[in-house]
């Protein structure tokens, strides 16, 4: 049985005015319910059934003690796979003909279910990923809200059916939106819930049925998404939740004939993969949001400590692993020293250590390929004619850090031809560079391949967000596919293919 927590207004990653002894109170029952659940063993659930697999487990390990098992959760195979997409496609035609009104209100329950479950989600979280407690905490509220928002979307448009002109006088022309039929939704470890649920959510008021995937690091989160969809009601086979690996499960659920489309978020290389290999007999859509490299411009015009204090939130919330993470900064050559003296000092403030305790607010990296990809970066710093390491370079140790994956927030000087100002890294690793103007710093930024999210601080400026109905996430170049992001007012018509009707009139 869940416990509904009391009254408490609602946190994003911004907040301010907020009763912060509430909310800690609030975290610390949360996790110390949580804590009580570790080591569970999970199945897989299609069509409301739990289903085994004769694979070994995914034997889910926070990231902040390796030791601390929180759970061993079914690794789906081939034929699980294939029989949960059986199950959506068996599922889906009573979804869809139920109506978009019965949709919408099965997923705002859903909603509702979320926030009452939020300390609990974001306690998960941060056990499972890492997730500083406000960090967590934003990411349960951006999940029911994204339920709201794209509810919104469809009765906005009256379920996307649209009365058209007459060509002759006897006909009578509509235009509908369709779904497709079952999506194959294949999430990431850094935004667990939102990003789970945004993809998922839309995929399902659209109509369609999903097989969800959640990320391995990142399985008793995506649980829990399943147990809140079923618990507003979801008929069965409409929502399946498959633990599993990327070559095994993902590989085959995307592959798999019988999905008729991909909503993905992950690395630039798996999405062109998916992207490549999914069109054979035809061509299917592909919802592809593949990360950043996202720039940070600070000209001399600058507030120089409002500047500092934007790259250091945008760079070391959530370890840099986020798409929208600030990862490189171009700051003018005139005030690169103070700049830098203020950004140093600033980071050199963060606490970094467990993130479920109240005043942390730098976690570890999800895991050890994350260490690794930190230590080449640094590696490569000392090869970089000119290159220094201004703050961090290194992975920590001590008592509290031993068992975690715990690296240092770390800033670089470097010259504008490193590749560590192209290459996505997703750790704490910022590389700067000075530039003599804003036409420079346009040019370094549009060198990436990326094409997500970046900032420019002159006389006032920040680094860009996301939320639901106000900033879009909508990248291109290798950032996305579609040009149309989560979180704007076009995303869940993408999951919906356009169908004209005639009715000629006796």
């Amino acid at each position: 049985m869940t416990t509904i927590a009391p009254a408490q207004s609602k946190i994003t990653y911004t907040s301010a005015s907020v009763d912060w002894e509430l909310f800690h109170r609030q975290f610390d029952d949360a996790l110390a319910r949580v804590r009580g659940q570790l080591g569970g063993d999970y199945p897989l659930y299609i069509a409301g059934e739990a289903v085994p697999s004769p694979a070994p487990p995914i034997i889910d390990r926070s990231p902040i003690d390796t030791g601390v098992v929180l759970g061993r959760f079914t690794a789906a195979t081939p034929p699980q796979v294939d029989r949960a997409v059986s199950a959506a496609r068996a599922g889906q035609p009573a979804w869809m003909h139920g109506g978009w009104r019965e949709r919408v209100a099965i997923l705002r329950r859903a909603a509702g279910l979320v926030r009452e479950r939020k300390f609990e989600l974001a306690a998960i979280m941060s056990l499972e990923v890492g997730k500083a407690r406000v960090e967590a905490m934003g990411d349960a509220e951006e999940a029911a809200d994204l339920i709201d928002y794209y509810c919104q979307q469809v009765e906005d448009a009256n379920g996307f059916v649209r009365q058209m002109a007459r060509v002759t006088p006897v006909e009578h022309n509509t235009d509908l939106l369709r779904p497709y039929g079952v999506f194959a939704c294949i999430a990431p470890f850094n935004f667990p819930l939102a990003l789970s649920t945004g993809m998922s959510s839309a995929a399902l008021v659209a109509g369609n049925a999903v097989v969800y995937k959640p990320a391995e690091e990142a399985s008793w989160t995506g649980l829990k998404l399943y147990e809140i969809y079923r618990d507003a009601g979801l008929p069965p086979g409409v929502f399946n939740y498959l633990s599993g690996y990327g070559p095994e499960a993902g590989e085959t659920l995307w592959r798999h004939p019988g999905v008729d489309g991909v909503v993905f978020t992950g690395s630039k290389a798996v999405g062109l993969r998916i992207h490549q290999g999914l069109a054979t007999r035809w061509i299917k859509p592909c919802l592809l949001e593949m990360g950043g490299k996202n720039a940070a411009i600070v000209m001399e015009s600058a507030d120089l400590d409002a500047a500092a204090e934007g790259v250091v939130r945008s760079a070391f919330g959530l370890q840099n692993q986020k798409c929208s993470a600030t990862s490189r900064v171009y700051v003018h050559e005139r005030v690169a020293r103070p700049f830098l003296e203020q950004l140093v000092g600033k980071t050199r403030a963060l606490k970094v250590g467990d993130p479920t305790e109240r005043d942390v607010v730098l976690g570890p990296v999800i895991n050890a390929e994350a260490v690794a990809r930190f230590e080449r970066a640094v590696a490569q710093v000392s090869r970089e004619k000119g290159g220094a390491i201004l703050h961090g370079g290194e992975r920590l140790s001590g008592a509290s850090f031993e068992r975690g994956h715990f690296v240092a927030p770390t800033i670089a000087r470097l010259p504008l031809s490193s590749s560590l100002f192209c290459d996505e890294l997703f750790v704490p690793f910022l590389a700067v560079a000075e530039v003599s103007g804003l036409e420079q710093a346009i040019a370094e930024t549009n060198k990436a391949e990326y094409g997500l999210t970046a900032g420019i601080f002159s006389n006032t400026g920040a680094t860009t967000g996301a939320w639901p109905g106000a900033q879009p996430f909508t990248g291109w170049k290798g950032s996305g596919s579609t040009g149309k992001g989560g979180c704007g007012p076009y995303y869940v018509a993408q999951f919906l293919r356009e169908q004209s009707r005639t009715v000629i009139e006796a």
